[in-house]
């Protein structure tokens, strides 16, 4: 383990993430992970990991950072404007950077969280089987926190076999990669309390847009639309969340619960955003519109098999080269 990355100025938001800390939640503990899986795995895949290791999940307002040795890297997700060494950098391609380069980012053009993936994976330390950061827990990660200035940043083991010349190159076709737009289309399964919704309120939420309000965050992202009414109250007995439950408190609005939500919740939740399609809702910044399709189980998982197909069709395709 070796000192890769030095942070000379840290961003809005800036943590280690991996896929999450699975199989705790009936303990209390939160899942965390990367808000966009897809981004995430895609990344790791043009460096050449495996396709869960530790990134930087970088927030709208970038960080500055300092390679202390060559490395392989590349980033994913949001358009943030990226530069190396003053020049601008490409997203969603590998590159190799010599020590001594920086990297910095500058206006969002389009999303909100880009994917910094570092051949050997951020090698901080594992907690209850993930380096994710979970800041309000101060769990994971770089001592439970975001990036600060002068943090110290290390990078596992690397692979020699990818620093092969003709595989520097390596980046996903312009025609693969998702767009972000302002207005976005999540699909959904009514339930698990869709009984606790009147008949017009499940209409509403299915045929009316709503809007991504700045009280979104990493536990959840608020809507504002239509008002959801229930039939009798929106408490229930507490149960399991799932990442995209989508709780509707007294109010009416609808709140879709993301990697850093609670373990359990005693709103009722009137659907579920399938997990195909949560990345779409992590590169919503305030103000996006969204729209939920109503999907059947079958649905949702054919389009989870569909998103892993992808992902083992780029896996496959690196491993060729």
């Amino acid at each position: 383990m070796t000192q890769a990355i030095s942070v000379i100025k840290s961003g809005l938001l800036t943590t280690v993430q991996d896929l999450g800390r699975i199989g705790y939640q009936q303990y209390g503990m939160v899942a965390a992970g990367a808000m966009d899986p897809l981004a995430l795995q895609v990344g790791n895949l043009l460096v050449g990991n495996p396709r869960g290791l530790a990134a930087l999940e970088i927030t709208l307002l970038g960080p500055v950072l300092r390679f202390e040795r060559p490395c392989t890297i590349a980033l994913t997700g949001a358009d943030l404007s990226p530069r190396l060494n003053e020049s601008p950098m490409p997203m969603w391609k590998r590159v190799s950077v010599k020590k001594g380069q920086k990297l910095s980012f500058g206006t969002p053009r389009e999303g909100v969280r880009t994917y910094l993936c570092v051949q050997g994976g951020i090698d901080v330390p594992v907690v209850m089987g993930s380096r994710s950061t979970y800041i309000k827990g101060e769990v994971g990660g770089l001592h439970g926190r975001a990036l600060q200035s002068e943090d110290q940043l290390p990078v596992g083991k690397t692979d020699d076999r990818h620093q092969r010349p003709g595989v520097r190159g390596i980046q996903l076709s312009r025609k693969y990669r998702p767009c972000y737009g302002r207005e976005i289309r999540l699909r959904a399964v009514p339930g698990p309390q869709e009984e606790a919704f009147t008949d017009e309120a499940v209409e509403r939420f299915f045929r009316e847009p709503y809007q991504v309000t700045t009280q979104s965050d990493r536990m959840g992202y608020r809507l504002d639309g239509p008002k959801l009414s229930h039939r009798s109250g929106a408490d229930i007995i507490s149960d399991a969340t799932a990442p995209g439950s989508v709780q509707v408190p007294a109010e009416g609005q609808p709140i879709v619960l993301t990697a850093d939500r609670q373990t359990t919740g005693g709103y009722a939740k009137i659907a579920t955003v399938i997990s195909a399609d949560l990345f779409r809702l992590a590169q919503a910044g305030p103000g996006c519109q969204v729209r939920f399709e109503r999907v059947s189980v079958d649905e949702a998982r054919d389009a989870a098999i569909e998103q892993e197909q992808f992902l083992r069709t780029i896996e496959y395709g690196i491993k060729g080269k």
